[in-house]
């Protein structure tokens, strides 16, 4: 049997961000949950795993999958939540996309403050549906072939979700400058961009005093800047 994730139990770059209480209730994951590889979410549901085979026959053999969260607003604090998810059992508010080739790349991207800040001038609604995906910016393998390498390195050591919150929030700043760059986004329209965030800007000052994220993006995008 496999366990059935919710689109709510996931989020960028965390595949444990919710868990299921034996009540039926659900809660957060805390941070040290997060880190430890024995521990792993509960799901409220669960699927053989002959059925998601058939799902995936003849259409997917890997052992990985890229998806992410229907439901969805312009208003909330993330719109476009996206994470690559290993082949199990999801449910229906779950999108999942099935890339050739490029997935840490695509992972990147997707999870990246430029393509969410494009997501929220499409989504008209609560749904983020294929339709609307298929209509979004996002960078092509060949776009992204000369930073293959580095991204790589840095997807997999947050996709492992082993990392302290201060890395974690470096590697993730490091991402989004990049994809900034990528996109040909000048250095003022980062700022613009990352404004439109409130809820983020909200939550770090609350947390640290300062909007952290958008330093930590800014900074990094200087640093890229020179070295390109």
């Amino acid at each position: 049997m496999l366990p059935l994730y919710e689109a709510k139990m996931i989020h960028h770059y965390d595949t444990k961000w919710a868990t299921y209480e034996p009540d039926g209730s659900t809660r957060d994951v805390t941070p040290n949950e997060k880190r430890d590889p024995d521990f792993f979410v509960m799901p409220r549901y669960w699927v053989h795993e002959t059925e998601v085979d058939k799902k995936l026959d003849g259409k997917w053999d890997k052992s990985w999958m890229l998806g992410w969260r229907d439901i969805a607003r312009a208003t909330d604090e993330r719109t476009f939540i996206a994470a690559q998810v290993p082949r199990l059992a999801y449910n229906h508010k779950w999108l999942l996309g099935l890339p050739t080739g490029g997935r840490h790349g695509l992972q990147a991207a997707w999870s990246s403050f430029a393509f969410d800040f494009a997501a929220r001038q499409k989504i008209g609604g609560t749904s983020m549906g294929y339709f609307i995906v298929n209509q979004l910016p996002t960078p092509t393998p060949g776009q992204l072939e000369e930073h293959q390498r580095w991204i790589d390195d840095r997807i997999d050591r947050l996709n492992s979700q082993r990392l302290g919150p201060e890395i974690n929030a470096q590697l993730r700043a490091e991402l989004d400058a990049l994809m900034f760059h990528v996109y040909g986004i000048s250095r003022d329209d980062v700022d613009y961009i990352l404004e439109t965030f409130p809820i983020v800007k909200r939550k770090d000052i609350a947390a640290n005093g300062e909007y952290r994220t958008k330093r930590l993006i800014l900074d990094a995008y200087d640093q890229l800047a020179v070295s390109r």
